[in-house]
């Protein structure tokens, strides 16, 4: 028996959950199918564990243009909204400080730069300048311990968001799930998936499943099934494995470090946990692996799946990693793994955090990291910095590294909209409801009206 759907989502991530909450909530679509491989919704990279559980709205994120800001800033504002809204009693989220530090002159005349001259003080309100005396009264550990003639200077606000990926994406399932005609399965990996005259067919675990339309947010696998079905031939995927190391209470929010412009990975920031704030995280790192997914040898094939070992992968590959800023960062990555040399090596980072830590008040975090797929162009031979979207005829392919999560709802909205252009304008999209859900609560602002046409 073939079930019939208007619309069917692969990957129970937070990108697939934020989608099938929109789509049930504030469509009239009738039928959606949301299929995850997993037994669990979340389970892979927006597991808290496998991501650095930060709701980025671009105010801290140094390697952020002005424009991508504004960009991430809106998506995260929907987010927070929503959680406000639905979390009141911050079981899934907290709310705590957030800094960017510059240390020593040249990073402080950096960090003024962006706050004054790049507008960025303008965007962000709430986000203040502030020097060591300040910055001592927010995080002491910050300053307890460092010379006192290094300048030290922070970007600083209490409005940072410290979020479960995971338990997020299960209160939109939930949400969704209530709503008629919301099927999820759970354990159901997809084995194929295939254009029809009609639209796709879909095999899976949990049977076969027709649809009008398709969306895949699969993560790394997106790009696997896009390409099976002949998209995407100008993409391959960089995947890349990050990490953490832990200690205990030693910050009250999060501390990042400043960003190196040409790279797509976090800055190393430490932070306290979302569940635990006795646990401070810091991290992440970032290793190269050939894998889609972190510690499961089953996924080396599905990388070669992705890479298509021909010249233009490997040229674009070889153009990459020879880049002088990229290469001796991967390979700086490489030792932190090292079994006794890795966590000496990563001390220092650890230290510029917080100056009085030492070699045993950190332990590798066992068990914690996901892969983060890096977007590489295999026509301009380039590493792309941001997120991919594939589209098709009824189906779109999404692949989203960080901050993907953060802008989930922001990218469910634009899907949403272009699955009523596919289904031919038989359903509708109440923009101005999603955004009074979302938007609506973010704390200090008004739901964004949508256009009444």
């Amino acid at each position: 028996m073939v079930e019939k759907y208007d619309l069917v989502i692969v990957g129970g991530g937070i990108s697939g959950a934020a989608l099938l909450y929109t789509v049930s909530k504030f469509t009239d679509i009738e039928r959606v199918a949301l299929l995850e491989k997993e037994e669990d919704i979340a389970a892979i990279n927006s597991h808290h564990t496998n991501n650095s559980q930060t709701l980025h709205f671009g105010d801290i994120e140094t390697n952020y243009t002005r424009e991508k800001a504004e960009e991430v800033n809106e998506g995260a504002q929907m987010l927070a909204g929503y959680l406000e809204n639905e979390d009141p009693d911050r079981e899934i989220h907290s709310k705590r400080s957030k800094m960017v530090l510059a240390v020593g002159d040249e990073e402080a005349e950096e960090l003024r730069h962006r706050y004054h001259d790049e507008g960025f003080s303008d965007l962000y309100p709430k986000l203040r300048a502030i020097d060591r005396e300040e910055i001592a009264e927010i995080e002491p550990n910050v300053v307890e311990g460092r010379d006192p003639d290094t300048e030290l200077l922070a970007l600083q606000t209490p409005d940072g968001y410290v979020v479960d990926y995971g338990e997020t994406a299960q209160s939109f399932i939930d949400n969704a799930s209530g709503e008629d005609g919301i099927d999820v399965y759970t354990g159901s990996e997809v084995k194929r998936l295939d254009e029809t005259d009609d639209g796709f067919i879909l095999e899976s675990e949990a049977g076969w499943f027709e649809a009008d339309t398709a969306v895949v947010a699969a993560g790394s696998h997106s790009m696997q099934i896009a390409k099976e079905m002949g998209y995407g031939e100008d993409m391959s995927l960089l995947p890349v494995a990050g990490s953490f190391f832990l200690g205990n209470d030693l910050l009250n929010g999060k501390v990042y470090t400043l960003q190196m412009q040409k790279l797509p990975f976090a800055a190393i920031h430490g932070d306290a946990d979302v569940h635990d704030p006795s646990i401070t995280r810091f991290g992440p790192t970032a290793k190269l692996v050939p894998e889609l997914e972190r510690g499961e040898l089953s996924t080396v094939e599905d990388f070669f799946d992705v890479f298509g070992l021909n010249v233009d992968s490997l040229l674009s590959y070889g153009n990459v990693l020879a880049d002088r800023i990229l290469l001796p960062y991967v390979l700086k990555n490489l030792v932190y793994d090292v079994p006794g040399v890795g966590k000496r090596a990563f001390l220092p980072h650890v230290k510029k955090v917080v100056p009085s830590v030492e070699l045993d008040d950190i332990e590798r975090a066992k068990g914690y990291g996901g892969v983060r797929p890096q977007i590489v162009d295999t026509d301009g031979k380039t590493l792309d910095m941001g997120e991919a979207k594939i589209t098709g005829e009824g189906v779109i392919f999404n692949v989203t590294p960080s901050p993907g999560a953060s802008t989930c709802l922001k990218n469910a909205m634009r899907d949403t909209e272009q699955l009523v252009e596919f289904l031919d304008g038989e359903y509708a999209f109440d923009e101005r409801g999603f955004r009074e859900a979302t938007v609506g609560n973010f704390p200090e602002k008004r739901a964004i009206p949508a256009d009444d046409d």
